[in-house]
């Protein structure tokens, strides 16, 4: 019984670090934060956590999860395969849309990179990613090995990089139009 309640915790502790990952980054996620918003004592980051790391690490994993999850669900439910890619590019429009939202989500990739500890995840996360995408590009007609697939990202982040700097208000229709250009 105690070990289904230590799962319990844990989960909470996971979903309410995914939170404030979404909300605010990775300077959201600290230990005080995620035992507020999961309910739980301070005490119990530490104890189903060994560091700050480990508990961004499992953040990043269960959003990452979600988001993919979410992506396969619109396929199939015959959803419009750009709006998928874009999705899972950019962020859903429902759940993080504005030019804010999509800076946040720019800014939480660039600042996995800062934290080597998420590169295995990122490495692992990356052939599921590439696989959803692929099949959304196919589903749109535009069917594309694993390069081709990379080739379409690099160019819609490029757009959506100079969106942000830009400050354009819609950095999604810019993402949109790159989109259908590289293709």
């Amino acid at each position: 019984m105690a070990t289904e309640k230590g799962e319990r915790r844990r989960q909470a502790l996971t979903e309410a670090a995914g939170e404030l990952l979404r909300e605010g980054g990775f300077e959201a996620l600290r230990h005080r934060a995620v035992a507020e918003r999961a309910g739980l004592p301070l005490a119990s980051t530490t104890y189903y956590f060994d560091s700050l790391d480990d508990l961004i690490t499992a953040a990043v994993e269960h959003t990452s999860r979600q988001d993919l999850a979410a992506g396969r669900a619109a396929l199939a439910s015959d959803a419009e395969p750009f709006d998928v890619v874009l999705d899972q590019l950019l962020g859903h429009p429902s759940r993080d849309g504005g030019l804010d939202a999509v800076l946040l989500r720019y800014e939480q990739l660039v600042g996995a990179g800062r934290r080597p500890y998420l590169a295995p995840l990122m490495r692992a996360l990356r052939p599921e990613l590439d696989a959803l995408l692929g099949e959304a590009l196919a589903r749109a007609g535009h069917p594309l090995d694993v390069d081709g697939v990379r080739r379409v990202v690099e160019t819609v982040d490029g757009a959506v990089l100079s969106a942000l700097i830009e400050a354009d208000p819609d950095p999604r229709a810019v993402a949109r139009a790159a989109l259908v250009r590289a293709l």
